[in-house]
């Protein structure tokens, strides 16, 4: 398995560039910054009473608030804070993220962490890496408590740092961001872990000594989100890993272009697209990838709309070129209105270099935002098979989130100012569903996925 070194890892490597905010605040800073993020929140997001209603996230507002009761806070505990109401909103592109300056400074000062590394299979939290002392611990072994505290109650503690729509979508997250970073965050550093492990259907405890943060974890450990460009075949099937859909979109076509003229060139039948651990970004990418196959225009949503406010119209007027259609309608509609914004269907490439074999979608719980969207994209215009298991973000979202900072903290806040719906037009709350189920045990060392779906192809052939 190729080995991607972690990004916070260079983060902190390279951190003597990395923009520092004081390490406390004020308790009136704080007041003050927390009353801005709600009223930013109500006034910015598109519908920030989605899933919550504000009866509810008044109450937590105000029970945060009270909790704000000592002269200064760290960074860490006023992140902790301001996560805790923005998760309310139960949106996973409504946010604040990781951290990760607080992180840098423990790491900096020597921090350690909880020595396995974790993923969640059927709301199991599993051993998926071990690197604590004891290697009698199996991989795959059961994490039932940790210093006398259940794994369930652990979560509930978690949770509130993590903003998503449902229980699934932050055990995704969990894993995305790492389990012993944000255990770290929520209970802070530890030099001694009572571990619960069940193993054949047997708990016993195990004392674990903490890890270093840098050498015996960021060294060691594989970044979720590692999809790259990449175009490999097989006996039967070409595969292709289009990356992220960001970056650098000329070398990123480039790349498609002579992935297809290679993939035409070999006269394969089967291509298997892999939009597994892909972090989304631009449906400018994807639509450029889904050309190659497509028999017909299409479209990336069947409705997609925005909500414009003095808010977001201030920050566009000061970030972006409003003559351009996008940011010209932000700031031409009135405050709070709700308008579509329509997209041209885009165009299938000429039949000549389309690719005209069977399309197979490889899809997982870390197909985030823009892969899952396109996934169901492919699914609903019947381009191609999804296989894998359902995505973590669902593919009618509230999405296209702009970012801005509290203004004494200078935390920075992510927020949807849109909704996207499939192009099918089903807003069901779930993910994109597969249309071959093959369970992929995440952070292991074998491929279940695509070595399932090699099998079924080459029992075709």
């Amino acid at each position: 398995m190729k080995h991607y070194f972690s990004a916070f890892l260079f983060l902190i490597v390279s951190s003597i560039t990395f923009s520092q905010s004081p390490s406390k605040f004020s308790k009136e800073d704080i007041s003050a910054d927390f009353e801005y993020l709600y009223s930013s929140l109500d006034e910015a997001h598109y519908d920030l009473f989605a899933y919550t209603p504000k009866q509810e996230f008044d109450t937590a507002f105000n029970m945060l608030k009270k909790s704000i009761s000592q002269d200064s806070l760290t960074l860490l505990e006023t992140t902790n804070l301001f996560q805790k109401l923005i998760s309310k909103s139960n949106n996973g592109h409504t946010n604040i993220d990781f951290p990760i300056q607080s992180y840098i400074q423990y790491a900096q000062s020597g921090g350690t962490l909880f020595p396995f590394e974790v993923a969640f299979e059927y709301d199991r939290a599993l051993v998926r890496k071990n690197w604590s002392e004891n290697d009698s611990i199996k991989i795959g072994a059961e994490v039932v408590g940790i210093n006398g505290v259940p794994m369930p109650e652990i979560l509930s503690q978690i949770y509130p740092q993590i903003s998503a729509e449902r229980p699934y979508f932050k055990n995704t997250k969990i894993e995305m961001y790492s389990f012993p970073r944000l255990y770290w965050q929520v209970f802070g550093k530890q030099d001694v872990f009572e571990v619960d492990i069940r193993t054949d259907g047997e708990i016993q405890q195990y004392t674990l000594k903490a890890i270093g943060l840098i050498e015996d974890f960021e060294m060691k450990r594989e970044e979720v989100l590692n999809a790259s460009m990449q175009l490999k075949f097989f006996e039967n099937a070409a595969y292709l890993n289009p990356g992220n859909f960001s970056g650098d979109e000329a070398k990123y076509q480039r790349f498609i272009d002579s992935a297809f003229v290679e993939i035409n060139q070999k006269k394969m039948q089967n291509l298997i697209i892999d939009l597994r651990n892909n972090g989304g970004g631009d449906d400018s990418f994807s639509d450029y990838m889904v050309a190659y196959f497509a028999d017909k225009p299409f479209k990336w949503n069947s409705s997609f709309t925005l909500k414009t406010s003095q808010f977001l119209k201030d920050h566009v007027q000061k970030k972006y070129d409003t003559t351009q259609p996008f940011w010209k309608s932000v700031v031409s509609h009135e405050n709070g209105e709700i308008y579509d914004y329509p997209f041209e269907a885009h165009q299938p490439q000429p039949e000549e270099k389309r690719f005209h074999g069977q399309v197979y979608v490889l899809a997982n719980r870390q197909s985030h935002s823009q892969s899952a969207v396109t996934a169901a994209q492919i699914q609903d215009y019947g381009f191609g098979t999804i296989v894998g298991e359902e995505t973590g973000d669902y593919p009618s979202l509230y999405a296209s989130i702009f970012q801005y900072q509290l203004p004494n903290t200078r935390i920075s806040v992510n927020v949807s100012k849109g909704k996207i719906v499939r192009v099918n037009g089903s807003t069901q709350e779930e993910g994109v569903i597969p249309d071959i189920f093959i369970k992929d045990y995440l952070l292991d060392e074998e491929d279940e996925v695509l070595d399932g779906l090699l099998e079924k192809i080459n029992n075709k052939s």
